[in-house]
């Protein structure tokens, strides 16, 4: 039973913000280590210090790797130099460094299998930027060192409610030249799969954010809907895929749109992150869909301005570890599901009848 824990890489994220309090509060509940195994990519020496100055009660173990962890206990490995300072609530480029290797670490063990979902703290997009880290956030660094090729979705959500994005973290100026058909047909495709696989939805509906105010208001106020947005929406409604839209976002958001739909699409990031932080942004979780790694993060950022209050809610980053480990179950599920098909069996005049009929009835029983 204990081997079978799922185990739960975490990266410490920016030192200087609420990422050791929100880690500490969630793994001080015992319960949560019957259900997994954590094991934190940061400093022994930090989380120390963030146990003692909140006086959270949890204990811990140092490990060299992830394949040493223990059960039971929550693991920390240590991925920073000792003499990095915690200035609380203060961006600094020495808190970036120590961030960035701490997820560097976490890539390598989890190439090398030896944990199953990665939880990540919030880090400072700033502050971790370097030669090595030219990405504007976590979702496109994984992408790129974990994907395999594959594209990555961000998905907010919060129980049913899920709100996916088809641009992520550009400036406003470049996003109505970044649409295009494609792209849209693209984040449709995985958000329907993963809808379907992630979260074992067997016909998810998709409602599909407008550019535009009031949907473009038959092109007065922009032709993105009726060039781009809407010949998506109708190509992939084509292949299966149950899209509806588009859908103006004021009207929409206000009136509670998205109760009827497994999840929505819009076109960039306040558009949807707005209003679901809004809505959400206590219970909150990110996760980052169409990638082979399972990822999740809370919904919140550094928070420096309570850092070291003692007063951060860590029922985001709880959530994050919860949907983590339920995204894991689920595509097992699924892999097995489909692992061995049934056999097609085939009675006509050429087959051995008598011998098909036995195996079909093996089958059965």
């Amino acid at each position: 039973m204990e081997n079978s824990k799922i185990r739960v890489g975490i990266t410490q994220g920016d030192i200087n913000g609420i990422g050791y309090e929100v880690i500490l509060k969630t793994f001080s509940d015992p319960t949560m280590l019957e259900l997994c195994t954590p094991i934190i990519y940061g400093s022994p020496k930090i989380a120390a210090y963030y146990r003692k100055s909140l006086e959270l009660p949890v204990n811990f173990s140092i490990v060299n790797s992830a394949a040493d962890a223990g059960h039971n206990r929550l693991n920390v490995i240590s991925c920073a130099e000792d003499d990095v300072k915690v200035e609380q609530g203060k961006a600094d480029p020495e808190a970036g460094i120590a961030a960035f290797n701490a997820l560097e670490h976490a890539v390598k063990e989890y190439r090398e299998g030896l944990f199953d979902v990665l939880v990540t703290a919030p880090i400072n997009k700033h502050t971790i930027q370097s030669e090595e880290f030219a990405f504007p956030g976590h979702t496109e660094y994984l992408e790129e060192r974990l994907g395999n090729g594959n594209k990555s979705l961000m998905i907010l959500m919060k129980d049913d409610f899920r709100v996916a994005l088809v641009t992520g973290h550009i400036p406003v100026k470049e996003i109505a030249s970044t649409l295009t058909k494609e792209l849209i047909e693209e984040k449709l495709t995985l958000f329907h799969h993963s809808l379907r696989q992630d979260f074992a939805i067997g016909s998810p509906r998709i409602a599909v954010l407008a550019l535009n105010p009031h949907a473009g208001d038959n092109g007065l106020l922009g032709n993105e809907e009726a060039a781009i947005i809407t010949p998506a929406i109708k190509e992939m409604a084509g292949q299966g895929i149950l899209c509806y839209g588009p859908y103006p976002a004021d009207g929409f958001m206000g009136k509670s749109g998205y109760i009827h739909f497994d999840g929505v699409l819009a076109m960039y990031h306040d558009q949807g992150l707005a209003p679901f932080k809004a809505l959400a942004m206590e219970d909150g979780v990110n996760y980052t869909a169409g990638l082979p790694v399972i990822r999740t993060s809370p919904a919140h950022g550094t928070a420096y301005d309570i850092a070291g209050k003692g007063i951060a809610d860590e029922n985001s980053f709880r959530q994050a570890v919860y949907t983590a480990i339920d995204i894991y179950r689920r595509r097992k599920s699924d892999k097995e599901a489909h692992v061995n098909p049934l056999r097609k069996q085939y009675y006509d005049k050429r087959d051995d009848s008598d011998k098909l009929k036995l195996d079909a009835s093996e089958d059965i029983l």
